[in-house]
């Protein structure tokens, strides 16, 4: 046996994956170098996958190797019960062998929200010791405003993998972070990571007011659209056409009024569950499952599935290491199937993933500025303003803003905070403050003429 397929072999016989110190333990006479060599082309080849960063990262087995076995098994380092083993082995199947399907109403009306359990008491119990945090008790939205720069990264690289992005983390946080576009990826794959980051900042900003209703869905899928669809009209509308369903034989409602009718029943439903993770879960089955957008109806369903976290102060499920093929059967299971428990199980796992990556956050987070927690709406006004009126005296048009909005012992921190975040403007933050490149670069025109002129 060569030493590739010893290593292999090892990583076959750990469901739990192991990680490269273990695996070192296992191979003694290995040099670490040779092994990570022998990763990265074990990787490559799609035998093995890697779960996680650093000195954490664990390698699973990612097929099976014997002849003629697909190559995107569903992964079996996430555990699975009976019933979502069932749900694999149907939708593994070929089309051909899979009944079509159209949508079912007595799916969604069956649904007696505090009375039917999408997820029974002790797995909710378990979810809410997994997702509390310090901030349990603070006013809602406080923790994901606090973590809200990690949040946009994880979450819009995530699930932008999920639909097949191919930007890395770190590409996602120059991106997020300073506006830097990574070198040769397609402009829909950064137009899908910028989409994300404005969703995100929507649901956080508007966390007091945000309900599930027409209102909030509609500005959420716009704001995950734009640029995205064939045709703009259908950024925040409801699909006015019939859609296919990639390697699905599910055909969803095709009528605009009966999918009118359906998205108010899910609505209504979704608003009248109390739990919050039972709410999240019930978002993420039932807006797929409705198709209620031309598309994009997945990742609406992913960020709208934080709204009940984020309100109640939880840890955001950010879909961190979710493979595409385990999610995109947990998700034909529910099209073809109406059977929710593989992406239930899918659901645990996931969540327990993202609290994990969050554990030193929840212990650690500092507390945020009380004066940009308080002024926060006066200081994205006085931003925006000074933004886009370039001609007028930023210093004075702020000094007349804070004096009419903020109390006199907190002007001058006000003011600070305001200059401060001025000083770091740019390309990947204008949607917090509702603003567009092309305002941006005149601001700073008018700024660069101003500073060549006073020499």
């Amino acid at each position: 046996m060569s030493s590739t397929s010893r290593l292999l072999k090892t990583v076959q016989e750990s469901p739990a994956g192991l990680t490269l110190a273990e695996l070192l333990t296992a191979h003694p006479d290995l040099p670490r170098r040779t092994a990570q060599r022998w990763i990265s082309q074990l990787i490559g080849n799609g035998d093995i996958t890697a779960v996680g960063e650093g000195r954490a990262r664990r390698y699973f087995i990612a097929r099976s190797m014997s002849p003629g076995t697909r190559q995107d098994i569903f992964p079996t380092y996430i555990p699975l019960s009976a019933d979502s083993r069932d749900i694999v082995h149907y939708i593994d199947q070929p089309l051909e062998a899979r009944k079509p399907v159209g949508y079912q109403p007595d799916f969604l009306n069956a649904y007696q929200p505090n009375k039917t359990w999408y997820l029974p008491e002790p797995l909710r119990r378990q979810l809410h010791k997994m997702g509390k945090t310090a901030q349990a008790d603070a006013p809602a939205g406080t923790y994901s405003r606090a973590i809200l720069n990690r949040l946009l990264i994880d979450l819009s690289w995530a699930s932008s993998h999920l639909e097949g992005n191919t930007y890395s983390r770190l590409d996602t946080r120059e991106l997020i972070e300073h506006g830097t576009a990574a070198h040769g990826k397609a402009a829909i794959e950064t137009q899908m990571i910028l989409n994300h980051k404005t969703a995100i900042e929507l649901l956080v900003e508007n966390i007091g007011t945000a309900e599930f209703n027409r209102y909030t869905l509609m500005n959420l899928h716009s704001a995950l659209s734009e640029n995205l669809l064939p045709n703009p009209a259908d950024e925040g509308r409801i699909r006015q056409h019939a859609v296919d369903i990639g390697k699905s034989v599910y055909r969803p409602l095709s009528a605009p009024q009966q999918i009118d009718e359906a998205l108010d029943v899910v609505l209504a439903k979704a608003n009248h569950i109390v739990d919050p993770f039972e709410q999240s879960f019930f978002v993420l089955v039932h807006l797929p499952y409705l198709q209620p957008f031309a598309d994009i109806n997945k990742r609406t369903s992913r960020l709208a599935a934080n709204l009940p976290l984020f309100r109640a102060n939880f840890c955001p499920l950010t879909f961190l290491d979710v493979p595409e093929q385990a999610y995109s059967r947990a998700v034909l299971g529910l099209y073809e199937m109406t059977r929710i428990e593989l992406l239930r199980d899918l659901y645990v796992w996931a969540y327990e993933r993202s609290t994990q990556e969050y554990l030193a956050i929840k212990q650690d987070l500092a507390e945020p500025d009380p004066a940009r927690l308080a002024y926060r709406d006066i200081i994205k006004q006085t931003i925006r303003d000074v933004v886009t009126r370039p001609e007028t005296d930023a210093l004075s048009l702020i000094r007349q803003a804070v004096k009419s909005a903020v109390p006199d012992p907190d002007r001058d921190n006000v003011q600070a905070l305001i200059v401060e975040e001025l000083r770091r403007l740019h390309e990947g933050v204008l949607a917090r403050y509702g603003l567009r490149p092309s305002e941006l670069a005149a601001w700073k025109s008018q700024q660069a003429s101003e500073m060549s002129n006073d020499r």
